[in-house]
């Protein structure tokens, strides 16, 4: 069977996990690659499977608060950590690794947008 390719292009933020839009099985790796960014107990809800663009529109909600919460502990740390006992070297490391998840946080919500696009393109050349 031959699919027909989109006319959706691959940008940075296109995940590595996931393959090209419009090659062979590409929608199965999305819909893997998305249920890896949900809490498991929503990635095995059935109308999360049988439509992808839902469980894309759960990532994107579900990336969103992370980023929240990261956010959140980032700007917390030198405020609360104190209190909590932690030695100055431990929260600079603690603060580090919140900004970092952050970018990476930041990462992954761009490229669950652009496989979200992809799926609804998908959905609307059916």
């Amino acid at each position: 069977m031959i699919m027909p390719l989109t006319t959706t292009r691959i940008n940075p933020d296109w995940p590595c996990q996931v393959k090209a839009p419009g090659s062979y099985d590409w929608e199965r790796s999305a819909v893997k690659w998305l249920r890896e960014l949900v809490p498991s107990r929503y990635g095995s809800y059935p109308a999360l499977i049988r439509h992808p663009v839902l469980l894309a529109r759960h990532a994107q909600i579900q990336v969103q608060q992370e980023i929240r919460v990261a956010r959140t502990a980032l700007q917390t740390a030198r405020t609360e950590l104190p209190r909590f006992g932690m030695p100055e070297s431990v929260i600079e490391h603690t603060i580090k690794l919140y900004a970092a998840e952050l970018l990476q946080l930041q990462h992954i919500a761009r490229s669950v947008r652009a496989v979200t696009e992809a799926l609804v393109e998908r959905g609307t050349q059916r």
